[in-house]
């Protein structure tokens, strides 16, 4: 999917505000929806968004991963090749890992609104929990069953029920996240996920053994 087709995705899931949660987007005709968000992400304070980081911050390698909950290949990269890399290279100081959504629907939001809702010390374990689930979770159902999946994974994480509701409920929140997703993508020339950014220069998808080769490289070995 494009970028483009991403933030229209995303502006009319999120353009209802408080509602977003409840309200079947048909309620509100689609125009109109892009529109209002276009118009209140001119006005978003991005820099309020934290940066998802793992690893020392001086390391010789930073890799920026631009990713979405619901993308199948995203969960096969978490599931494998990413375990490898923290294990080898983020754990051991040698890479500065930053990890970006990506929005392609609503469900992806709310996940998102999920792994941000314990802050960063919870993120990558609730982002783990949830590429885990996906297949599961992206199935359950309409939007009241999934968004009751993504509840249940941050109850498994310890966020309480009512941790959960404020930010599911945060539509401000939601917009900036997606103002902040489409600056960082049209920025770094992001069109599909996952992708890469290895020390600046864009990088697709690609086994372990060929990160590892491209980051030896980065690393002058």
């Amino acid at each position: 999917m494009s970028r483009i087709a991403t933030v229209i995705c995303a502006a009319v899931a999120l353009a209802a505000g408080g509602y977003w949660l409840t309200q079947s987007p048909s309620t509100v005709p689609v125009p109109q929806l892009v529109g209002s968000a276009e118009a209140q992400n001119a006005d978003l304070d991005t820099s309020i968004i934290v940066e998802m980081v793992q690893g020392a911050e001086d390391a010789p390698v930073e890799i920026i991963e631009y990713a979405s909950y619901t993308c199948p290949h995203c969960a096969n990269f978490h599931q494998g090749p990413y375990k490898q890399l923290k294990k080898e290279y983020i754990d051991t100081g040698k890479v500065k890992f930053i990890y970006r959504e990506v929005y392609f629907d609503r469900y992806g939001i709310w996940a998102s609104m999920v792994a941000r809702c314990g802050g960063p010390e919870k993120f990558f374990g609730i982002t783990d929990l949830i590429y885990q689930g996906q297949s599961e979770w992206t199935r359950a159902g309409g939007p009241a069953e999934i968004v009751e999946e993504l509840r249940k994974i941050g109850r498994l994480a310890g966020l309480s029920n009512d941790q959960l509701e404020a930010c599911l409920q945060d539509g401000t929140k939601a917009q900036t996240l997606v103002a902040w997703y489409q600056k960082n993508a049209e920025k770094d020339g992001i069109q599909a996920t996952p992708s890469f950014v290895v020390n600046g220069k864009k990088v697709d998808n690609q086994s372990y053994d060929e990160f590892k080769a491209l980051i030896e490289k980065e690393l002058g070995n």
